[in-house]
Order: structure tokens, then C-alpha cells, then sequence
């Protein structure tokens, strides 16, 4: 039997009705304005290195485990099947997902550490706000602008998709935003729409589950380990039953596809709820809620907290990649004292910008030029800096 889509929710974001861009440009004939974002975003640099950008192990330990480019494919499949249930917009919901990493450094939370500590002096640094300057300045494709052009929706979604972040715009690693904001007006002290939020718990969904299968993977914990583990326990449990006998590697598979389906049963299921308690009406009244409307249940939430708790002390603390995050930190510091010491030794295009500015300015220069490098280019860049034989 076909599925069914459910009719467009009154609370969906209409493209039609788009705040625009901040640089007007003309309609496409054959995309809507989302779909548009959607594709800027495929299109752009940023996206591709994702490839090659640090998830939980870096690129070089195995062409099995995830980077944050099969990461952000993952959210967006997830993100477009939550918002197409719902009646939502599933382009936009699509298109947040897909943007929501870009600003990432490589080697994922060890490069965002050290950059926070390098940059402590210069502003800060936040891999959200490096997003927004992915979107709206670094990229450079257009010559009307720089950045992407993206949506108001888009970039209110990639800003504020986990909850009203107002209060941040106090902080000097969010002075960019903040004067975006007081130019563009991006609301940052209500909720996203409901697609926003829906990219924010597919990005859940996704990362709880997928460091499930790469852990399992890379032998930090085994299945019957996991059997005592609210959330995946059951599941590895069911399918065991289900399939005796079965492969271990498709056993895996089958817990984790069973767990996605009861995450994304449980989202569907309390967002329904919500919208009928709340009476929500259009996408503004959403924006005016005092919580999320999209979510999970309390049992779920209390399920997936536990969860975070065995992943945090089996794989995000585990000596393996303990030992690859210091080599990562220590490698990115190295490399930022020597940029900001000497810019004449960055790529020329990059000391031509850094000619003329403050020790400030060259700080987020040389930011800018680490936190778009990929994994693999991050170590033979720091190899030919500071290794001889590897000069070319």
C-alpha cells in the first residue's frame, strides 16, 4: 500500500509568502525559493569538504565511519521525512539540515576546542556563528554578493534552529550575528519555524544513531554491551530474537534502523500532540510558543539522555580518540601561532587579505582559513609547515 502524504499543515512555512533575501534577486522559474537554498547550498565549497571533516574519528581511520558530509545527508533524509509527515515544508526543513555544519572546523569538537581557545583574545569562536559567515561571507560565487543569498526562513533556521538564541548576541564570538540582526531583523528571541525545529531533532536522531553503528564498528563497545542501554537495548534485543542466528554486522544494522524508526515515531507523535494542545494556527504562532513545538516525549528524552551518557563515557572519552584529539589540538594551535605570527606564510590569496588589518582582524583571518580546512588537509598543511622534506 502507497503511503499516504498528509495535507500541508497550517503551520508549514509557505515559500511563497518568504521574507526574501537580504539582496533581492529575481524568482527562479522552476524552484522555489527553498529548493533554491537548498541547491546554493549542494553547490558550495563549504559542503564539499565536509567530506572530509571529522564527524567522531578522523578521515584517515577508515572509509567506513562517518564524516559531516554523510552526516548532514543523513539529517536531511530524516529532516525531509519528518517534515513531509507532518505537512510541513519539506525543502526548507531539507535545506537547514544540509547547512547546519558547515561552519565546522576539521577534526570536529577537538578543532572547535582549540579554535575557542585560540581565539579567545579575538572575538571567539562558535561553529554556529562560523556557519553564518560561511553563508552570508565567505563563500564567493556571486558577483552581486558575498556569501549565498539564502532566505530569511533559511537563515533564521540555520541561527536559531535549536532555540531562541537572543541572549548569545551578547557574546564577542556572536558580534557578526548581532550585526546581521539589527540590519536584517532575524527574531532571534522566539522559536524557528516548525521546519527549523525539525532539522534540530533529525540532527538527534541522526548523530545518536550513526555513533551507535561507527562505535559498534570500531570495536569501542560490542552489541551485548549495548543491550542494557535505554533507547538501543531494546532493539538489539528484538532483532536478536527476530533474526537468531543472523550476522552480527546486519544485526547491528537492523537495531539501528529500528531505533531511527522509534525516534522518528516518538518526534511525530509529540509534534502532533503539541500542535493539537496548542492550537497552533499559522507559522508565527509557533514562533510565539514559550517551548518547542517539535519533540520528544519525556520518556524518549530520558531514554536518549542516557544514551548520550553511555556514548560520552564508551566513545567520545575513549583513549583512542582521546589520543586523536590532543594530536588535532595540538596541531591546530601550532599552526594558528604560526599564521598569526607570520601571515606571509598562508596561501597568497589569504596574505592578501591579511595585509592592512589588526591583530584582531589577522586572528579571525587565519580562523577563517583553519575552520574551512578538512581533515586531511589539516595534517599535510601542518606536515609541509613544519617538516622540511614535505615542502613543495
Amino acid at each position: 500500500m502507497a503511503a499516504t502524504i498528509p495535507p500541508r499543515a497550517v503551520y508549514a512555512e509557505d515559500p511563497a509568502r518568504s521574507h526574501g533575501r537580504k539582496v533581492a534577486e529575481p524568482e527562479s522559474a522552476t524552484r522555489t525559493p527553498f529548493a533554491r537554498d537548498r541547491d546554493r547550498i549542494i553547490h558550495c565549497s563549504a559542503f564539499r569538504r565536509l567530506k572530509e571533516k571529522t564527524q567522531v574519528f578522523v578521515a584517515h581511520e577508515g572509509d567506513h565511519f562517518r564524516t559531516r558530509l554523510t552526516h548532514s545527508l543523513e539529517v536531511a533524509q530524516i529532516a525531509r521525512s519528518l517534515a513531509t509527515a507532518l505537512g510541513l515544508d519539506a525543502d526548507l526543513a531539507e535545506t537547514i539540515a544540509l547547512a547546519h555544519d558547515l561552519g565546522h572546523p576539521p577534526f570536529g569538537h577537538a578543532g572547535e576546542d582549540e579554535l575557542q581557545v585560540q581565539m579567545a583574545g579575538f572575538g571567539g569562536y562558535d561553529h554556529n556563528v562560523q556557519t553564518f559567515r560561511v553563508d552570508t561571507k565567505l563563500e564567493r560565487r556571486y558577483p552581486r554578493f558575498e556569501g549565498l543569498n539564502l532566505t530569511w526562513e533559511t537563515m533564521e533556521g540555520v541561527i536559531n534552529h535549536n532555540c531562541p538564541v537572543v541572549d548569545n548576541l551578547e557574546k564577542p564570538s556572536w558580534s557578526a550575528i548581532a550585526e546581521f540582526d539589527a540590519d536584517y531583523g532575524l527574531r532571534l528571541d522566539t522559536w524557528a519555524s516548525a521546519e527549523a525545529q525539525v532539522a534540530a531533532l533529525a540532527d538527534d536522531i541522526a548523530y545518536n544513531n550513526h555513533d551507535v553503528d561507527d562505535g559498534v564498528q570500531a570495536a569501542l563497545f560490542g552489541l551485548d554491551e549495548l543491550r542494557v542501554v535505554p533507547l538501543i537495548g531494546p532493539h538489539v534485543d528484538s532483532a536478536s530474537r527476530d533474526y537468531p542466528g543472523c550476522d552480527a554486522g546486519i544485526l547491528r544494522l537492523e537495531a539501528v534502523r529500528r531505533m531511527i524508526g522509534a525516534m522518528v515515531d516518538d518526534v511525530l507523535a509529540e509534534t502532533r500532540r503539541r500542535a493539537a494542545a496548542t492550537g497552533v494556527a499559522g507559522p508565527e504562532d509557533v514562533r510565539r510558543l514559550d517551548h518547542a513545538l517539535v519533540a520528544f516525549s519525556r520518556d524518549m528524552a530520558e531514554d536518549l539522555s542516557a544514551l548520550r551518557g553511555f556514548l560520552m563515557e564508551r566513545m567520545y572519552r575513549h583513549w583512542r580518540v582521546n589520543r586523536t584529539r590532543s594530536q588535532a589540538r595540538r596541531m591546530l594551535a601550532e599552526m594558528f601561532q604560526l599564521f598569526l605570527a607570520e601571515p606571509d606564510v598562508l596561501p597568497a590569496e589569504w596574505y592578501a587579505r591579511a595585509e592592512g588589518r589588526d591583530e584582531a582582524g589577522r586572528a579571525r583571518l587565519v580562523c577563517d582559513y583553519i575552520a574551512g580546512m578538512t581533515d586531511r588537509f589539516a595534517i599535510e598543511e601542518h606536515r609541509k609547515l613544519f617538516h622540511l622534506d614535505s615542502l613543495n
